[in-house]
């Protein structure tokens, strides 16, 4: 009987090219009929914090031909993770979602003349002004824009609530020559998630809103104030609002508090 050395070794075949670009092609595929976002993986949909997003960013950085079948293997895992996890079907769009933006009035005017210590310090006073008050209503601060931030919230009461808290706590932040007033936009629809934005024409209409609201008042389209609970509030009609990228059917209303 014959008996192989102790130390010899076994020699795996490896798949020829032809059919790593087959199992490649099929894993591609497969992708295309699993739940979830079948681009999961691009920096647009990695781009947030959650733990299933960090962990595609470094799955994605593998380039090379036989490794690209595992991070395609890797990231179908993920998106169907993402889709199980994904409460409410954020990322279908097919949920309704407030979205709020707000900014500084005349802020890039004045930070001109005081110059970038003094602006770097009101921006982070405001931050600690303005975001608790959103986390505090259940909502979440999607990102900051410079002077501004862009906020989603589950119904427009809770947005609401977060805009006139802002407004309060943001009368004790004080900046030499300035006094730092913000206006805001808020919007009711069903925006896309993707990673850890929020894209989509209501999106442009909560933004577009927030533009062309004035210091220290609150914009909401018809959507969002058929949700609120308008006792307590000044609402009146913007009769002739023209704000670019909106819906000339959309009518927007001022609100603010008695």
């Amino acid at each position: 009987m014959h008996l192989d050395a102790p130390n010899a070794k076994m020699s795996v075949p490896m798949p020829s090219e032809e059919n790593r670009r087959r199992m490649l092609t099929a894993v591609r595929t497969l992708r295309q009929v699993l739940p979830g976002d079948s681009r999961f993986g691009d920096p647009l949909s990695t781009g947030g914090s959650d733990q299933s997003q960090a962990i595609a960013r470094r799955i994605a950085e593998v380039s090379t031909e036989e490794p690209s079948i595992l991070r395609e293997a890797g990231l179908s895992a993920l998106q169907v993770w993402q889709a199980i996890t994904d409460v409410g079907g954020r990322q279908r769009g097919d949920v309704d979602q407030t979205i709020a933006f707000t900014d500084l009035v005349d802020f890039s005017r004045w930070a001109m003349g005081a110059g970038d210590e003094p602006a770097l310090q009101l921006l982070r006073d405001v931050g600690e002004a303005i975001e608790p008050p959103v986390t505090a209503a259940g909502g979440e601060v999607v990102k900051r824009l410079g002077d501004g931030m862009m906020a989603a919230f589950r119904a427009p009461g809770d947005g609401l609530e977060a805009i006139f808290e802002a407004n309060r706590r943001l009368a004790w932040v004080e900046a030499p020559g300035y006094r730092p007033r913000i206006r805001a936009g808020m919007h009711l629809g069903r925006p896309r998630r993707i990673g850890g934005d929020y894209l989509g024409i209501d999106v442009n209409i909560a933004a577009r809103i927030a533009e062309s609201a004035k210091a220290d008042e609150l914009l909401v389209s018809e959507s969002a104030l058929a949700r609120l609970d308008t006792e307590g509030l000044r609402v009146r009609r913007k009769r002739f609002f023209r704000g670019k990228g909106v819906p000339q059917e959309v009518a927007i209303y001022s609100v603010r508090q008695r």
